[in-house]
């Protein structure tokens, strides 16, 4: 036990964990403000966060080394302490922004266009991907990307995929691309939504379900709905996608052990059960239904973006651009192809339900 205090302290307190720590709360704290601006904010805070991370590892390299070697590993430690353990974190305070009480009222006819649309969306994103010869671990986080909420959805599964030690550096390039892939995919949609919606002839309610079904950041279906007017059932439609993170996360982790995972040699398997959800699962009961926390979830929520933006940030300075470059096309491409599919779908359930 002291050995493993201390080895976790020792870990925590050098002096590039220090930078590391900084240079990510800067790129969160800068990212939160400048989702404001009209043209960010349909990205979001977390990919902003993100992109400054991409960013500040060229200085951050180039200060690395000139040093020793081992500085090299003190800051890929620490980059990955904080896209680890604070990922978590921010995933079980981002429980606070779902309010189950207006997800089971307003949004019960929601939920179960929630888990069809979640559960087409990844069984056919990572068929794509499988059929460009995609690894099947980015081809699941792709798909779920895709599939629930975006970068956050694919940071949560990512939790409840385990590899060995030699594979933890393609497990951080995979999660970066499948980030990048749903970031992308899921602006140029929902700039398409907003442009071509209007030209459909549905209504605003039924444009508010589409933009809720089928964009896969929060932010943009929020951005949608407003343009829209029908924020409130886009945003509804979107968190109760959001709550399927859950079902997924265990769902993907058993189906990740019993394919994917290599057994030890007297035969076992790693079974990860994805715990943090539960965290989750318990901030949104407790936000939902104790009186006087609702009053404080959304500092909460604030405070869950800033600590997942860290470790968005964290996970930019250890891009690989060269890696993203040469394996990132096929994702990028069953991504695209996956949401034209995914739009239909919602387009098709607005028209029919609503």
């Amino acid at each position: 036990m002291k050995t493993s205090l201390s080895s976790w302290m020792h870990r925590i307190t050098t002096i590039d964990m220090l930078v590391i720590a900084l240079v990510t709360l800067v790129a969160s704290l800068a990212g939160s403000a400048l989702k404001s601006l009209p043209v960010l904010s349909m990205f979001g805070a977390l990919i902003i966060a993100l992109l400054i991370g991409m960013v500040a590892q060229f200085p951050i390299r180039r200060w690395y080394e000139r040093g020793r070697s081992a500085r090299v590993d003190g800051v890929r430690d620490g980059a990955g302490l904080i896209s680890n353990k604070l990922l978590r974190l921010g995933i079980i305070l981002l429980g606070f922004k779902l309010n189950l009480q207006i997800l089971f009222t307003k949004g019960i006819v929601c939920l179960p266009i929630a888990a069809v649309v979640v559960t087409f969306a990844i069984v056919v994103t990572y068929a794509i991907a499988r059929a460009f010869r995609v690894d099947p671990m980015l081809a699941i986080l792709v798909a779920g990307g895709t599939g629930i909420c975006g970068a956050a959805a694919v940071m949560g599964l990512s939790s409840a995929i385990t590899v060995d030690e030699d594979r933890e550096e393609e497990k951080q390039e995979d999660i970066m691309m499948a980030v990048a892939a749903v970031a992308i995919m899921g602006t140029v949609f929902a700039l398409a939504e907003i442009v071509a919606g209007p030209l459909t002839g549905l209504s605003a309610t039924q444009l508010g379900v589409v933009a809720g079904a089928s964009l896969h950041e929060i932010a943009h279906a929020v951005a949608a709905g407003a343009a829209f007017g029908s924020v409130e059932i886009a945003t509804i439609m979107k968190l109760s996608r959001v709550l399927m993170l859950v079902v997924a996360s265990i769902v993907i982790a058993l189906w990740w052990d019993r394919t994917q995972e290599t057994p030890d040699s007297a035969g076992r398997r790693r079974i990860v059960f994805p715990w943090f959800m539960l965290g989750f699962i318990g901030a949104s009961i407790v936000g939902s239904f104790v009186p006087g926390v609702s009053t404080i979830a959304p500092t909460l929520v604030d405070i869950a973006y800033v600590v997942l933006g860290m470790a968005m940030a964290a996970l930019g300075i250890t891009v690989n651009f060269r890696a993203i470059a040469n394996r990132g096309r096929a994702a990028f491409l069953a991504s695209f192809l996956a949401s034209i599919l995914l739009l239909g779908l919602a387009v098709a359930i607005a028209a029919l339900v609503f």
